[in-house]
């Protein structure tokens, strides 16, 4: 503050002094002015001394602002420390009625815990077996039609007091009413949840609580949901048309059902385990690869074999008709027997003879080595497939490890299924192989024999 002073006693000092040397050098350069207008050296210092007595006051007030100031600030942090203090002791205070209460607390305990004697144990079985019935309720089927029964079983399982008689003949009712329930077919209105979220009522059919189902596709229980739903793959038709069986007798007598006692798993592994058309997938490339030869050469091979097995029966009427005929290999060979038969030469019958069944073997046989060759690389296909499919299982072990068996099934799903695709192409190719084949055969061993008795013929005319 006495900086301050100083600086602004030394700021009109030196203001004063120059307008000292401005009117002394105006007065040298102008004409004199008249003495009022001229600044003295006795009204510079009045001026200072103005100045500086105006500065001291107000100095003095904004002292005595910050003392007031301080003064409320420290009579403000006696009160807050005032309260603090208060806090902790009634803090304190609670604190020893807490412990005190607590004493008290295990004081009845103990002494509930020796009034009830035997019944604590008793009681301590009622609330195990009202846990234990509440999760056989939450996921039954018997639930959809008798829905909120577990909420009164989860206060019996979760109290710490003595159940009450009503809540116990409540747990005995409940009981017999779920053993005479899974035993009884019944038909029953409720809300099925629908693919869209909404929720629309149908009769539903349950045989206890081991299936239920409506219009003749099954159902499963969503026990967070509270509602059914139809299963998103049904099980096979004899299946379903039980279930529609059961769903449409009336009367007396007994009908043929089926039922899941695994109380919904087995019908839930249904929509986990894959169809055909999925698993041929799993096969990827090389299994449609397989499937795609396999189908051409099955086709091209039922056609040779009806084909050749008509030519078998061609043959056969041929050998009953006397005149030779183009339209079978029979004829064509009788044909080329005609054009020699007039020969003194044996050996050149018979080579004329061999060379038109030689003509026609390869005629026969004509498309039967596509389904040779298919029904040979089908399993090579799938050997190809398998070891792909290895590959690509240890490429997920080296990327992700071995400890999730998920990560190795696409690889493995490949590997094998490649390996039945080529089996199941193979297979019936070679069977098919072989009736063709065999055809081709039999039509080849009539030609052979009725060549050669052609040449027994034409050698005994000749003698």
């Amino acid at each position: 503050m006495k900086l301050l002073k100083l600086a602004g006693v030394s700021l009109v000092v030196s203001v004063a002094a120059a307008a000292f040397n401005i009117s002394a050098s105006a007065q040298d350069a102008q004409p004199a002015q008249p003495a009022a207008r001229q600044l003295t050296l006795d009204q510079v210092l009045q001026a200072v001394r103005r100045e500086r007595s105006e500065s001291s006051a107000e100095n003095r007030a904004r002292e005595e602002r910050f003392a007031r100031e301080r003064n409320n600030q420290q009579a403000e942090l006696g009160r807050v420390r005032g309260q603090v203090n208060a806090a902790e002791a009634e803090a304190t205070r609670l604190e020893g009625v807490m412990a005190t209460n607590q004493e008290e607390i295990d004081k009845l305990d103990q002494e509930l815990a020796d009034k009830q004697g035997e019944f604590q144990e008793l009681f301590g079985a009622a609330r195990s077996a009202a846990a234990d019935l509440t999760a056989q309720i939450d996921r039954s089927l018997i639930s959809a039609e008798y829905p909120g029964r577990s909420s009164e079983l989860q206060e019996v399982a979760q109290t710490d007091t003595l159940p009450t008689e009503t809540q116990l003949r409540y747990l005995w009712e409940t009981f017999v009413q779920q053993i005479a329930e899974q035993a009884k077919v019944t038909t029953f209105p409720a809300n099925v949840a629908q693919a869209d979220g909404t929720a629309v009522s149908r009769d539903i059919t349950r045989i206890g609580p081991f299936v239920a189902f409506a219009d003749g596709r099954y159902l499963t229980y969503k026990p967070d949901q509270g509602l059914l739903a139809f299963l998103a793959r049904q099980p096979a038709g004899s299946v379903t048309g039980a279930a529609k069986s059961v769903e449409n007798y009336k009367g007396d007598g007994f009908v043929r059902g089926v039922i899941d006692p695994s109380l919904g798993t087995l019908l839930g592994l249904i929509v986990e385990t894959p169809n055909l058309t999925e698993r041929v997938s799993q096969g990827g490339s090389i299994g449609y690869l397989t499937l795609g030869l396999g189908a051409l050469a099955f086709v091209w091979g039922v056609f040779r074999w009806f084909t050749l097995s008509g030519t078998a029966s061609a043959v056969k009427s041929q050998m009953r008709r006397p005149k030779a005929s183009k339209s079978n290999p029979l004829g064509r060979v009788i044909m080329a027997y005609e054009a020699v038969q007039n020969k003194n030469d044996p050996d050149a019958v018979a080579s004329a003879l061999d060379d038109a069944i030689l003509k026609e073997i390869p005629k026969l046989e004509s498309g039967l080595n596509l389904v040779k060759i298919v029904s040979t690389i089908a399993p090579l296909l799938g050997l190809l497939g398998t070891v792909i499919g290895m590959v690509i299982t240890f490429q997920s072990i080296t990327l992700f490890g071995a400890g999730d068996p998920q990560i190795m099934a696409s690889g493995i799903s490949v590997a094998l299924m490649t390996t039945v695709i080529g089996l199941v192409v193979s297979i019936p190719l070679v069977i098919l192989y072989a009736f063709a084949s065999g055809a081709a055969n039999r039509v080849t061993q009539m030609l052979e024999e009725q060549a050669a008795g052609i040449i027994a013929e034409h050698a005994d005319g000749r003698r």
